[in-house]
């Protein structure tokens, strides 16, 4: 059962997946959660979480020949073959994708859903099928996905949503690229292996990072702006705090590239990311009147 339940999290990729509806949530709560129900949000976000498990899944069964090249990826069960490939896995997943939009525009409506597919298909399919193996800037496209599930957040809430919660979309438009990009960076070899050309991987070390550094410092001076619209200080000190975590170990890397250092960079990400979504719920439950 164990066994079972732990193949479902990796194989869905629900580890992600999570952090992808928490900012649909964010995109909501960045709007004042309009009329929104506490159900009719949940509903949304396990839409979301249920269509970025499809496409998480998919990218499982249409990459499990580059997985077995790498270390990170090579136990994965369609990697080894516990689970072995047949026309069945992609229909399942089109089913889940499917139910999960059906769930979507029961609880948002047709906009929002429209924005939950979007996010599923730029990930399985412009990303995964069409991108990933041939352009270094794969994930800077992939990226949208995230930027996606605010919108449907957003929209969800109200059908004219302030500009808070599209500034989190850009936001998170331009934080995907340095996250993935770092943890290339940090594990090259496996992706060299596999022959995925990510940026930081087929260019110069003093290339890539300061590129880095530059989406960094573009999506923290970004995450700012918000504050100059009304967000309170509660988000302006959590934005404030991880932006500052990000960029200051984006420097690091820059002037030190290393697998370490990208690694590190990688983990400054997600405190960032975490931060920036704690603040804006905590910013939308102090604006909720007594």
């Amino acid at each position: 059962m164990v066994a079972a339940l732990n193949m479902t999290v990796t194989v869905l990729k629900l580890r992600i997946g999570v952090m992808i509806a928490a900012t649909a949530l964010a995109g909501m709560a960045a709007s004042g959660w309009g009329a929104m129900s506490p159900w009719r949000a949940a509903a949304l976000a396990i839409g979301v979480l249920g269509a970025s498990g499809a496409s998480g899944a998919f990218n499982h069964y249409y990459e499990r020949d580059l997985d077995r090249r790498m270390r990170r990826t090579r136990a994965r069960p369609f990697a080894t073959g516990t689970l072995r490939p047949g026309f069945g896995w992609p229909a399942l997943f089109l089913g889940l994708l499917a139910a999960s939009l059906l769930l979507a525009w029961a609880a948002a409506g047709g906009l929002a859903t429209l924005f939950v597919f979007l996010g599923a298909f730029t990930y399985g399919i412009v990303y995964t099928v069409w991108l990933k193996r041939r352009s270094r800037w794969n994930i800077v496209i992939g990226g949208l996905s995230g930027s996606f599930a605010v919108l449907a957040g957003a929209y969800a809430a109200t059908p004219d949503p302030s500009p808070e919660p599209l500034i989190l979309a850009v936001v998170l438009f331009l934080w995907t690229p340095p996250h993935f990009w770092s943890l290339a960076g940090a594990k090259a070899d496996d992706y060299r292996a596999a022959g995925v050309p990510m940026l930081s991987t087929v260019a110069p070390a003093r290339v890539w990072t300061l590129v880095v550094l530059l989406h960094t410092a573009a999506l923290v001076a970004i995450s700012l702006l918000p504050v100059l619209l009304g967000a309170g200080p509660v988000y302006g000190l959590a934005a404030l705090a991880g932006g500052m975590v990000f960029l200051w170990r984006s420097v690091v890397l820059w002037r030190a590239p290393s697998a370490k250092t990208a690694m590190a960079n990688f983990g400054a990400s997600l405190v960032q990311l975490s931060l920036l979504l704690l603040g804006v719920f905590l910013d939308a439950a102090l604006r909720v009147p007594a």
